[in-house]
């Protein structure tokens, strides 16, 4: 089904794949004769690199600085973005800018708080000159889909699964101060990626789907970090075998795999989806050179996908559902053991009591948002549906079209009728269920969906309420025969359907009616409408000579997510709120964090504010007498005072920028890891001035409520020293080693400055 290759391959003609070993050069030479390119320049002839090549504004490949075409953003994000960029002297934005309206759509909760942020988005809109997409005419990514990519284009998005490899954009999830930079006219700094070719073969049987095929490739590479950081170069024969909508699919999911971006080859298939949409010109040609290069290789054989599964609590925790069917209890024994890590053994977790007569019982289905609210997702679960009955149990199903023109077509050719007479719910576009927001299941229950991710307790339960809930990820199909099944675990593959496949014709008077386009024009006449909730960040302060770090959370989890950082669901809402966000921050995960760091930001307060620490912190002056045993110069005029956390890997997931500023506006200097889940969760740390240190694995020099030493920081930052010598404080001072990794100047200058405000302010 997916195969990894050990090593670098060469692709000859998009199609033959050589692998880099000791005799490649005498395969190649036999291909091609005296025409074969060196590695360097084979590399050169991937889509990805010609894509960055056409961004990059430096003069050096190796270190590249990117201008991207357009930004996108969503209501969680945009509000703490364009705050950010008009402290930092925003007049106008540079390149187009979608602020869509799909996370906190409904107001459920904190009063007024969403929809004035809407009013907030929209009259930036027009003041700045951008473009405003009100709640539920479609989710970020649909839209973007529909009316933003272009072939050979490059999209930056506030959310993670800014994916829009599939239609030829590469495209790009990062936290809220990256597109804070491309609004100041700034460059995106990366080092040149990694490519690994994704080598489709074959074709998808009848009732597989495209999340199938992306668990399945997800469950190959996560654990190993395979496509780490790397760009996904989606090629081979398989590729013409999808239809667009089944492409996007396997795309928007490639965030799981904690890759930077995906691209793939287009052909008419995605000339016809730039047509149907009224955009023909945006379409482009992309394919490989005729000898590419790539850092590695991800085989994929369709034919050989079956549907998958992927169960608590993360998307990589993949089998089969005929494995899953096979060996239940053994299974469930094992996801009830995986659970023990990611729950902390704070509830009782178990879905053995959902096994009724050998077979697993679900509570709820979800067919949803950027991952499953596509047209062909819908059409085909409909006709699996069609004719049957969801039941009156437990059993509920819920379908979110991913955007309203879509909706309009399933009304228009009786697929919605024919889905709304089976019991299920047809909604409108919301990515709520994905992150908490919407269809939270009861208490103990098992909820199977088309959507992006399963985290621990993102689906809306609290472990600190006493509530747990579950979620496996499945492919539309699939959970539409469980759902013909009234709740009883079934593939697709199960059942005899006939499937339409209508033809999707898409009518943008919708968008034409609703949408505010500003088409560029900046109205600087326009005020902007403020709602009580929305509130300026915090001043901070510049790094100081030394540091004395106090640990306040520890965490030992294989990897920590940015929902267990800062928990999203209804706390989202608070998102126009620094201070009163940050009231959440670790909430799941450690809840006695945020008082233990507002103990040490009164101290640091109260030096700042030229008084002494001591008295806000009496445990200082114990602190401070040993700090000077190796450093007899330190006192609480050069010596900062902050917070940090121990996590083995956090970062998976979101791009929120608010799983690292909500811990700068606590108080936090520093996170210490052994290694970052993903770029965008370190890029947030740094342009937040929080230094992202890590640590050998092994044992801790340190434990939860140790205070840390790190003398001459300030100097170590502008020196670029990578190593840095740290003390563990107790009666005596015990010497270890902290690391930075590589940082751009900028970078640097940042994190001194104490954040990417003040670093703009000057």
């Amino acid at each position: 089904m997916v195969k990894l290759y050990d090593s670098g391959v060469y692709l000859l003609n998009g199609t033959e794949i050589v692998e880099d070993h000791q005799d490649a050069a005498a395969v190649l030479h036999s291909r091609l004769g005296d025409c074969v390119p060196t590695k360097e320049e084979a590399r050169k002839n991937t889509i990805a690199y010609r894509i960055l090549k056409e961004h990059n504004t430096s003069e050096n490949m190796e270190k590249l600085q990117i201008k991207f075409d357009k930004l996108t953003s969503h209501d969680i994000t945009f509000v703490g973005i364009i705050q950010t960029a008009r402290a930092s002297g925003l007049e106008k934005f540079p390149v187009p800018y979608v602020l869509t309206n799909c996370h906190n759509s409904l107001c459920a909760v904190g009063g007024t708080i969403n929809e004035d942020d809407h009013m907030f988005g929209l009259t930036c809109a027009k003041k700045y000159g951008g473009v405003y997409v009100p709640p539920h005419q479609a989710v970020i990514h649909q839209f973007a889909r529909e009316m933003l990519a272009g072939g050979g284009k490059m999209i930056l998005g506030s959310d993670s699964h800014t994916r829009y490899g599939a239609l030829g954009t590469m495209a790009m999830g990062e936290g809220g101060p990256e597109l804070v930079k491309q609004l100041l006219s700034k460059t995106y700094d990366i080092n040149m990626p990694d490519v690994v070719a994704v080598y489709l073969d074959g074709a998808p049987i009848p009732g597989v789907g495209p999340q199938d095929v992306a668990l399945a490739i997800i469950g190959a590479v996560f654990g190993n970090g395979y496509v780490n950081n790397k760009v996904m170069e989606f090629v081979g024969p398989g590729v013409k075998n999808l239809s667009a909508d089944f492409r996007i699919g396997i795309d928007v999911m490639t965030t799981e795999t904690t890759c930077l971006s995906s691209i793939w080859e287009t052909d008419d298939t995605i000339k016809e989806f730039y047509d149907i949409h009224g955009r023909s010109e945006d379409y482009a040609e992309l394919k490989p050179g005729a000898v590419s290069y790539y850092a590695g290789m991800v085989y994929v054989d369709l034919s050989k996908v079956r549907p998958m599964i992927a169960m608590p609590f993360h998307p990589s925790n993949t089998y089969t559902i005929e494995e899953l069917n096979s060996n239940l209890m053994d299974i469930l024994d094992d996801v009830e053991k995986r659970a023990l890590v990611s729950l902390d053994g704070a509830v009782n977790f178990t879905l053995k009591d959902k096994v009724r007569n050998g077979k697993l019982y679900v509570d709820q289905g979800i067919i949803a948002g950027c991952a499953g609210g596509g047209f062909e997702n819908i059409c085909d679960a409909a006709d699996i549906l069609k004719g049957a009955s969801i039941g009156a149990d437990e059993f509920t199903l819920s379908i979110y079209p991913a955007s309203t023109p879509i909706y309009m077509e399933l009304a228009k050719n009786g697929k919605l009728a024919d889905l709304i007479a089976t019991g299920a719910i047809v909604k409108t576009a919301f990515c709520g269920p994905c992150f908490g927001a919407g269809d939270t299941p009861a208490n103990n229950a098992f909820s199977i969906r088309h959507s992006t991710r399963n985290f621990p307790n993102r689906e809306g339960s609290k472990l600190q309420s006493g509530q747990i809930a579950s979620v496996a990820l499945m492919d539309a199909r699939s959970i539409a025969a469980t759902a013909a099944n009234k709740g009883y675990l079934t593939a697709a593959t199960d059942i005899d359907a006939n499937y339409t496949k209508p033809k999707y014709f898409f009518d943008k008077t919708i968008y034409e009616n609703r949408v505010f386009d500003s088409k560029g024009e900046a109205d600087p006449s326009v005020e902007i409408k403020f709602g009580p909730n929305i509130k300026d960040w915090p001043a901070m302060s510049a790094l100081t000579e030394n540091l004395i770090l106090k640990v306040v959370s520890e965490i030992h989890d294989p990897v920590t997510t940015t929902d267990e950082l800062i928990p999203s669901g209804e706390t989202s809402s608070y998102r126009s709120n620094p201070i009163g966000l940050a009231e959440f921050t670790l909430s799941r995960k450690d809840p006695a964090y945020v008082g233990r760091a507002k103990e040490v930001q009164k101290a640091e307060k109260a030096r700042t504010a030229g008084e002494d620490p001591r008295k806000e912190l009496e445990e200082l002056s114990a602190v401070m007498d040993t700090v000077k045993t190796v450093c007899r110069d330190a006192d609480f005029n050069n010596t900062g005072i902050g917070s940090t956390i121990f996590a083995v890997k956090p970062g998976d997931g979101s791009a929120r920028e608010q799983a690292a500023s909500c811990q700068k506006v606590l108080g936090g200097w520093a996170n210490i890891a052994n290694s970052y889940a993903t770029k965008r969760y370190r890029s947030n740390l740094i342009n937040w001035g929080m230094l992202p240190f890590l640590i050998e694995e092994g044992e801790l020099p340190f434990k939860n409520g140790d205070y840390l030493f790190v003398p001459d920081i300030c100097k170590a930052v502008k020196e670029k020293q990578t190593e840095i010598k740290a003390y563990v404080i107790g009666e005596k001072a015990k010497e270890f080693t902290l690391k930075m990794g590589e940082l751009t100047d900028d970078e640097r200058t940042i994190i001194l400055k104490g954040c990417l405000i003040n670093y703009y302010r000057g």
